[in-house]
């Protein structure tokens, strides 16, 4: 499984849109740093998929998106691809038995599919529009993981790289 985590919150940067010719489209933006982290893991084979929110990026929350993994998949082995962040990495990190990390070479986000995942969810769940609470920023994510279907998530981090192994 290939494992990432993302920020989503109530800063938006707005993206391009269609509008009739000669018509400048009002964009709402607002610049309130107020976030939430997605913690992911995905099989690109299979689709299979495993996300938790969290209020931060640090090694107690990357150890209860263990413990939750571990959990979800307690029938399986797993071999988890990681990039560099610092909390993958700490002395407090608790391992669960089933799942062994394997780390990508650093600034090479190109390896971890998963990112396609996180472009995906900005994609269909937070264009151009404005939250007026972090609440509801939760809220869509949920909504926005929760539509990802197992071929969804194949098609997107299916590499054939990945593919072929």
């Amino acid at each position: 499984m290939f494992q990432d985590e993302a920020g989503f919150g109530r800063i938006n940067k707005p993206k391009y849109c269609w509008c009739k010719k000669g018509f400048r489209p009002a964009v709402p933006c607002h610049h309130i740093r107020e976030y939430r982290y997605a913690y992911g893991a995905v099989e690109p084979k299979t689709g299979e998929s495993s996300f938790l929110i969290c209020p931060s990026c640090n090694t107690e929350c990357m150890n209860l998106f263990l413990q939750n993994l571990s959990k979800e998949f307690a029938e399986d082995y797993i071999l988890l691809v990681c990039d560099g962040a610092r909390w993958h990495d700490s002395k407090n990190l608790e391992i669960p038995n089933n799942i062994q990390l394997l780390f990508i070479p650093p600034y090479t986000p190109e390896m971890n599919p998963i990112e396609q995942i996180w472009e995906e969810l900005r994609e269909k769940g937070f264009r151009n529009e404005v939250f007026s609470s972090l609440n509801q920023v939760v809220d869509r994510l949920c909504e926005t993981i929760a539509a990802l279907t197992k071929e969804t998530i194949s098609s997107i981090t299916g590499r054939d790289w990945i593919m072929s192994i």
